[in-house]
């Protein structure tokens, strides 16, 4: 047991027990808001399990209690209230919240779970326990990539900041938007954990895969695009630890961990014998994995080494001929959530986002201090900064910060000045942690 272990092992197991899947109308009511924590715990439990990696404990629980499915139901209908509830909620004209945290706790919901299944993923153990839910998940890596890449080819990665004068639910979708582009990124690493196991895969999955999405495809468009960089001031940054940092001239020909998980995906689905096997090369395919020659130059061999079987096989793709496209018949099973979900409310997504109006996202001034609270004592700062993958950076500027906000103990910042030009953001976040921090 380490200094900072954040649950016991009996209560993490009590935890991962009581973890059950919600329906979108229950998003922000009270026992969802319970999950909603214990949730966050397991969530940097699992991190800390695999930063000192002594044995994961919150992996093999959520395994033995066959709780992946939950966390993928509970995944794809926080997805789904995004879609359908939280626009209805910003077009309200009398909808004008004191605070939009709760609203906010079920924004990040995704992030949280997702981040979570990134953490737990590496396992194969884990992929093999999802069961029939890893066709939904499938989908859900597709949905997000296919708007990652929608995305970025309209403009780039979002900016931060972009909205001036802005209310407090526009900022509340600028913020969405911003951790759509992380939650996008998270469900890639997801997908190539999946492809890990590509061999063990069951062939509804590999022909969903394969198929129906041509993952492949979408993968060569991802590289085309690498949205995990951008140009900014002139200096290239790259996405890495869910910020935009710097890269310095010397790092820039570095395969990034991003970058890294497309080419494993690519090298999992093109080279297994089982994807082999099912994949229809068709001239579409060939030509959009031919690209791929372009990208596999000496340097990014010299630090993947392994990808050099990729390149032969590019060569022989480029002499041999295309197969025309099939369907072969065969007894697929197909994902249930999504549609389930949908069909069981169609046309009451109105109703379902005023009913939550009224009773979910209008609290009191007191019920936000006790929510306050409770975030307080879930957020302890010496695991935050263990689980942290680098230097805290300025809330600002982004660059390295060695100052944290004196009343909420949350935000850095590298000066002064920094600090004082974010407090009309920060400031009333601020207030509402420092209350909750002293109500304890």
């Amino acid at each position: 047991m380490t200094d900072l272990e954040l649950l016991l092992p009996g209560e993490a197991d009590k935890l991962v027990q009581q973890l059950r899947s919600f329906l979108p109308q229950e998003m922000g009511s009270e026992g969802w808001s319970q999950q909603h924590e214990n949730l966050e715990k397991l969530n940097m439990q699992a991190i800390l399990d695999a930063t000192v990696s002594q044995g994961e404990p919150i992996q093999e629980l959520l395994v033995t209690y066959g709780k992946i499915p939950t966390l993928v139901e509970e995944l794809i209908a926080v997805e789904m209230w995004k879609l359908k509830v939280f626009p209805v909620l910003c077009k309200l004209e009398d909808f004008k919240p004191l605070n939009t945290f709760p609203i906010y706790m079920v924004v990040h919901h995704e992030a949280s779970i997702i981040n979570l299944l990134e953490t737990v993923f590496f396992h194969k153990e884990v992929c093999e326990s999802a069961d029939d839910t890893l066709l939904d998940l499938v989908d859900y890596c597709h949905r997000k990539l296919t708007l990652l890449v929608g995305k970025t080819s309209h403009g780039g990665p979002p900016k931060e900041d972009r909205l001036q004068d802005s209310t407090p639910m526009q900022e509340l979708q600028n913020q969405a938007e911003l951790m759509e582009f992380d939650i996008s990124l998270k469900a890639l690493s997801v997908l190539r954990y999946i492809t890990d196991c590509v061999d063990s895969l069951s062939l509804s999955t590999l022909s969903r895969m394969l198929s129906t999405h041509n993952l492949p495809c979408l993968l060569v468009e991802l590289l085309e695009h690498s949205p995990w960089k951008r140009q900014e001031g002139g200096k290239l940054q790259q996405f890495e630890g869910g910020r935009w940092q710097a890269v310095i001239p010397s790092e820039q020909q570095k395969l990034g961990k991003l970058e890294g998980q497309v080419w494993i995906s690519l090298y999992n689905l093109l080279l297994s014998p089982e994807s082999q096997a099912h994949y229809c090369l068709t001239s579409f395919a060939k030509g959009q994995l031919l690209k791929l020659r372009a990208f596999l130059t000496d340097t990014l061999l010299d630090q993947f080494p392994n990808l050099a079987d990729l390149k032969g096989f590019l060569a022989h793709l480029a002499l041999v001929e295309t197969q025309p496209s099939k369907k072969d018949l065969v007894l697929e099973q197909i994902p249930e959530i999504w549609r389930r979900m949908e069909r069981e409310n169609k046309g009451k997504w109105q109703a379902i986002a005023k009913h939550q109006l009224q009773h979910v996202f209008s609290p009191s001034e007191q019920d936000l201090r006790l929510q306050a609270q409770r975030w307080a004592k879930t957020y302890r700062l010496d695991v935050l900064e263990a689980v942290a993958p680098e230097r805290p950076r300025c809330a600002y500027c982004g660059a390295e910060a060695s100052k944290r906000c004196s009343r909420c103990q949350k935000e850095w910042y590298c000066c002064r000045e920094c600090q004082v030009k974010h407090w009309e953001k920060h400031g009333k976040a601020c207030v509402l942690a420092a209350q909750g921090s002293r109500a304890k």
